[in-house]
């Protein structure tokens, strides 16, 4: 199989054509090494006159209209290149199932397949569709795409630490990711930590004569399970509703014929606003420690990674960009249901998600699946309420 356009995705004309972008970005496999993907997408930029810049993280940057110091209006539009594996072959189906719309050519609308496809080249798209055809006049918009979204988010950490970060003095932020064209205004976070319980080994004939780390999981358990019930437990979020805690992988013992000395519990959080990391990691701390025996030791770790977690956040559903963007896709504003690194640009700017394609759909999983898709006619609606979303923004 070959590319389907190796000059950025040009019309016949010189102008975007986002299907041939997308169907090229689709056969650039991204899920070991962005590179191929990140030079394709620079490629296109500087096909149409637009110096992109490669930070240190590996995000690639590009800008339009006036200086961000002289801009009325700043709008960064974000999705990420890398994708999980395996890498999904790239298909084209003009016939399928999935495929019974009309584009505005009168072609059948069909749908492209594939690793991506979906999440988040798709949206990276659209985005990009809109990106060239604004015409800022006295206002910026900043395209910021990073890598590294499906493990450890480090190129969005980069991105809003570093000293000129594009979102800080955003007025809006539009991150790319599959929601069936609805704008989605919430999402839960996701902690990860593990509980360690410790006690004293004995032999198993007299058990009475150590401590059981291994018992001890029956009142943690407990306590999991009681902990939204706390009287200084997160309230449940209008959009996005209760936080979850939910217990995932048991270590613990060594020997069939000895207490364990030993046991370690992996929970899961979804938190909702306004909880933190630190402040789940301390609330739940003091409530295992009520329910557990004085003699059993107890610590609960956050898993280690080099960059935060990706918190809950929202944004106002009546806020412009939501507004605007919603008026002009026909979808609904909604919360989104997976983990986002929109959570690192909420607390700078009003902050929405939204693209084409879907996470799942009536068969089932469509992200991250061996039946990744998007459908063609949903990139040009997802391209075309950008455009008129950054038209009434900073055009």
């Amino acid at each position: 199989m070959t590319d389907t356009d190796s000059a950025g995705g040009a019309g016949g004309d010189g102008t975007f054509d986002p299907i041939a972008f997308l169907e090229t970005a689709v056969q650039r496999p991204s899920h070991e090494d962005v590179g191929p993907m990140r030079e394709f997408l620079c490629e296109t930029l500087e096909a149409r006159g637009v110096e992109p810049r490669v930070d240190d993280a590996g995000n690639v940057l590009a800008s339009r209209g006036v200086p961000a110091s002289d801009a009325e209006t700043h709008v960064v539009l974000n999705t990420h290149i890398d994708t999980v594996s395996p890498h999904v072959p790239y298909e084209r189906d003009d016939a399928g199932n999935d495929a019974t719309a009309v584009d505005d050519a009168g072609a059948d609308g069909g749908v492209i397949r594939g690793r991506g496809s979906c999440d988040a080249k798709g949206p990276l798209t659209a985005l990009l569709s809109a990106f060239f055809a604004v015409e800022p006049t006295d206002s910026r918009v900043t395209i910021a795409i990073t890598p590294d979204e499906e493990v450890l988010s480090t190129g969005a950490y980069a991105l809003v630490s570093g000293d000129d970060s594009p979102t800080r003095d955003a007025d809006a932020v539009i991150v790319g990711e599959p929601t069936d064209l609805d704008v989605c205004t919430a999402a839960k976070g996701r902690f990860q930590g593990t509980i360690h319980l410790s006690g004293a080994n004995a032999h198993a004939a007299e058990p009475e004569t150590g401590t059981n780390a291994v018992a001890a999981l029956e009142p943690v358990l407990g306590a999991i399970r009681t902990f939204g019930e706390r009287a200084d437990a997160p309230p449940t979020h209008p959009q996005l509703g209760a936080a979850t805690l939910t217990p995932t992988v048991v270590e613990g013992g060594e020997a069939t014929n000895q207490v364990p000395a030993d046991c370690a519990l992996t929970v899961d959080r979804r938190s909702v606003p306004p909880e933190t990391a630190d402040e789940f990691h301390e609330a739940l701390t003091a409530h295992l420690r009520a329910a557990l025996p004085e003699d059993v030791g107890l610590e609960f770790r956050f898993t280690d990674r080099p960059t935060p977690f990706l918190e809950a956040w929202d944004t106002d559903p009546d806020a412009r960009v939501a507004q605007t963007l919603a008026a002009a896709s026909g979808g609904e504003i909604r919360p989104f249901m997976a983990a986002t690194e929109a959570s690192y640009f909420a607390a700078d700017a009003p902050t929405v998600v939204f693209g084409p394609g879907v996470l799942a759909d009536d068969e089932g999983a469509v992200a991250h699946a061996p039946r990744e898709y998007v459908r063609v006619d949903a990139v040009h609606d997802a391209a075309r309420a950008l455009e008129a979303t950054l038209a009434e923004l900073v055009g």
